[in-house]
């Protein structure tokens, strides 16, 4: 199928189904034969827990530095009037920018920069009906992880906008700071760059440290001192406060996030370099038979939570530990929107019993217990002022944007290595909305523990209704044992496959 009516194709079954004239597993199915990603299928079920942005107050003097004001007045001048359009999740970013920074760019170069933060499938709705039209409605394209390879060849490889565009670089802006493993992990498809890292929410342990020292509990090193420390604090102290918590409603893809952190955790992988599924070996049933003792240890509510039960258990005093998105932290540090300011304390993941490496996964999946989910900023092909839209782009990923963006109180780690150790950013690492005090963590975890899930265009149904719908009646009861569920998964995701 040629790539211009596949694009043309996957617009009109978007269009259908936000219009809600195809349901959601046929939808799932056909997007998948087109070659869709996971993540870009959320249905309404957006990565993100927490995408508000929570300004922290005592850093509301925070500007871009004068280098930057200068360079934006220079390199602007000529695109004076110009208006770009973005159209993006909620996340802590584009929050940020359009919230609090855009308006320094805007002043300085006299470029009007309009930002539309819709749901995530409003947002994947809007861009391959841009592609497919080869309109140009919009100048910047935000970009999933998993929708790298769908839209590889409708926007720039930033590095060649770089080397092309002399006179419109931005001095220092140093591509090679971006962390390495979130270029491969999110902003890379085959040999080229689709945009740069953007946003990188990630798991980490987060635990009550007074109830820990209470206990005499330490922060869980291990999988099975999580579950120890877990069962302790139940049994202690339930059931008012519970040892741990999830993101376990029934067919929803924030199952499965939790899913792959204990099945990567205990060695297993999704697939196996035959392309066939692995879930259901000896390494997955363990993963699930501890995953179901965890579960006791967990608030009744947990079935029907998503993430945002999930942090509300942990923001009011339910639950006691999570290992879960980091941008969690900053919110659970604000005193006006919780019971735990202060309380929280951030780990790296607890350490896997074994691991898989790469080269015996399939589909580029990259075990590891720190979940990962991403997105890329790029300009698009189809852009009517591509080079203002490269100046807005260097502008808003570059690292002074990026530490103020993460000083304001932007809630994700940056995707910078020098934003980690920038002033400003460790400035605000006190208790208090907008904290940075977590971000160490973040930086260990990428580094060390991230986890990336397969690509490949069947996982959109497989990661959004066939494993978390399959795990959601495990949990209910409805399998004899937990092989007979994952050999029940493992036979689905067969038919998937040859579907």
């Amino acid at each position: 199928m040629k790539d211009s009516i596949r694009k043309m194709h996957l617009a009109s079954i978007t269009d259908r189904f936000v219009k809600g004239e195809m349901g959601r597993r046929n939808f799932l199915m056909a997007a998948g034969k087109l070659g869709l990603g996971a993540g870009a299928l959320g249905m309404g079920m957006g990565r993100r827990p927490f995408g508000g942005f929570a300004q922290a107050n005592a850093q509301e003097a925070l500007q871009p530095s004068p280098e930057v004001i200068k360079w934006l007045k220079d390199v602007g001048k000529p695109f004076a009037g110009t208006t770009l359009k973005l159209a993006t999740e909620s996340t802590p970013p584009s929050n940020a920018i359009n919230s609090q920074l855009k308006k320094y760019f805007e002043e300085a170069t006299g470029i009007k920069v309009e930002i539309e933060v819709l749901p995530l499938e409003q947002v994947l709705q809007k861009l391959t009906l841009d592609v497919a039209s080869n309109l140009g409605t919009y100048d910047l394209y935000y970009i999933d992880q998993s929708w790298a390879a769908s839209f590889s060849q409708d926007v720039f490889d930033p590095r060649e906008q770089y080397s092309a565009k002399a006179d419109l670089a931005m001095p220092n802006y140093n591509i090679d700071d971006f962390l390495p493993a979130l270029v491969d992990g999110i902003a890379k498809y085959k040999d080229r760059w689709v945009g740069v890292p953007y946003d990188i929410p990630i798991f980490i342990m987060i635990y009550r440290k007074d109830i820990y020292e209470k206990l005499g509990l330490k922060a869980p090193a291990t999988l099975e001192e999580l579950y120890t420390n877990s069962k302790t604090i139940t049994e202690e102290m339930g059931p008012k406060v519970y040892g741990t918590t999830g993101q376990m409603k029934s067919g929803h893809y924030s199952l499965e996030c939790d899913w792959t952190a204990w099945l990567w955790g205990h060695g297993g992988s999704i697939f196996g370099p035959d392309g066939k599924f692995t879930g259901n070996d000896e390494k997955g049933v363990a993963a699930l038979e501890y995953w179901k003792k965890l579960k006791a240890t967990m608030p009744p509510g947990v079935d029907g939570w998503t993430w945002d039960g999930q942090g509300q258990s942990v923001a009011q005093g339910v639950a006691a530990s999570m290992l879960s998105w980091g941008e969690f932290f900053p919110y659970f540090d604000d005193p006006t929107q919780t019971k735990v300011s202060g309380l929280c304390e951030a780990a790296v993941p607890p350490q896997p019993i074994a691991l898989r490496t790469v080269k015996e996964t399939g589909y580029g999946e990259i075990p590891g217990v720190g979940h990962q989910g991403g997105s890329s900023l790029a300009v698009s092909h189809n852009s009517k002022s591509p080079d203002a839209a490269w100046v807005f782009m260097q502008w808003a990923t570059c690292a002074d944007t990026q530490a103020l963006i993460t000083s304001l109180g932007g809630g994700t780690g940056p995707t910078r290595a020098s934003v980690y150790d920038d002033p400003r950013v460790l400035a605000n690492a006190r208790v208090g909305a907008g904290t940075t005090r977590h971000l160490p963590i973040v930086r260990e975890t990428i580094a060390k523990y991230m986890g990336s899930e397969p690509d490949l265009p069947e996982w959109a149904q497989l990661s959004s209704d066939t494993i978390p719908v399959a795990l959601g009646k495990y949990f209910a009861g409805s399998y004899g044992s937990s092989k007979e569920a994952l050999d029940d998964i493992a036979a689905q995701v067969g038919t998937v496959m040859k579907g």
